[in-house]
């Protein structure tokens, strides 16, 4: 695992039954988000049959007759280790938005290289990608490939991947809502912005976010983006009546005990539809920013802009 979401989307997994009777979850070291979400996940009552590890320098290979839990299906290194590896069954957990497009990649037509939406790839990386892709597809039309998402994944594109043979589960953090919030009490401010990463993404003007801001009525509870620019973030934290909490670890774990008379605002992002999923029983809203055109860059291409903001139209805040 190579995110705060992917390991806790491993978890999940684990606990609805689709990664096998035994799960041993492995995470990248030296990542300071994956450090603070072991530990949060280590005072919880972890599924049985679950043992969280952190490897220093090369992540294990999947053995044979073992299920392979992926989180990131771009990543170079497991594009590379799924050429030679042969795991029983694959399982694919949520990665964000980039879920999604590799949905839409894996349909898409034979021979479609996985690569990331922003990627400029040369050929020894396409060659990669695409060698993935067959691996993948392959892995579906054998059975062998689940697909484990929270993401709503649009009708058209859940029928073309269970036509592909994949098997595509979808799951509401059933294992996080049952466990206690007492390790991370609500914040006292009534609204809460999360942070994003598509101003240091070079996608957004950083003008216009902070401006925008800095606008809303205070006093206002930010919760920073893992990628987040800490210049940016100082001047946030700088701002009167803006309040920075630094958990790190991922807000679906530290927001899950909002209540109603709060409120969270967030440009689009896949946290809006888990904590949606999350708090939606509290009363509590989730409100997705929809992303003025004068805000984006020219690095933010139409299709990548309609990609970001796919979910961002239910609960919208101009």
């Amino acid at each position: 695992m190579e995110s705060p979401l992917q390991l806790l989307c491993a978890v999940e997994a684990r606990y609805a039954g689709v990664a096998g009777p035994s799960t041993r979850v492995v995470t990248r070291g030296r990542l300071p988000g994956l450090r603070v979400t072991r530990s949060e996940l280590a005072a919880l009552d972890l599924p049985p049959g679950l043992e969280i590890e952190t490897a220093e320098d090369r992540m294990p290979r999947p053995g044979r007759e073992t299920t392979w839990v992926l989180g990131d299906a771009f990543s170079g290194r497991m594009q590379f280790t799924s050429l030679t590896a042969a795991p029983k069954r694959m399982v694919v957990v949520d990665d964000g938005l980039a879920t999604i497009r590799l949905l839409e990649l894996l349909t898409a037509r034979a021979g479609t290289p996985l690569l990331r939406a922003r990627a400029t790839p040369g050929p020894a990386r396409r060659i990669l990608g695409a060698a993935a892709g067959l691996r993948l597809r392959a892995a579906a039309r054998a059975g062998r490939l689940t697909i484990f998402t929270a993401l709503p994944v649009p009708a058209a594109l859940s029928e073309a991947v269970r036509g592909l043979g994949a098997e595509l589960v979808t799951h509401d953090f059933a294992w996080l809502r049952s466990q206690p919030a007492v390790a991370h009490p609500r914040p006292p401010e009534s609204t809460v912005v999360l942070g994003t990463s598509l101003v240091r993404n070079g996608l957004i003007h950083r003008d216009r976010y902070l401006s925008w801001l800095f606008a809303l009525e205070g006093p206002l509870a930010y919760y920073p983006h893992r990628r987040e620019d800490p210049g940016d973030l100082a001047a946030v934290r700088d701002h009167p009546g803006v309040t920075v909490y630094d958990g790190g670890a991922p807000v679906e774990i530290t927001l899950r005990d909002l209540r109603p008379g709060q409120r969270v605002l967030s440009l689009p992002s896949t946290a809006v539809t888990s904590l949606r999923v999350l708090l939606s029983a509290r009363g509590v809203p989730v409100e997705s920013v929809e992303v003025p055109d004068d805000w984006w860059t020219p690095s933010a291409t139409v299709s990548l802009r309609s990609h970001l903001q796919m979910f961002a139209h239910e609960g919208a805040s101009p």
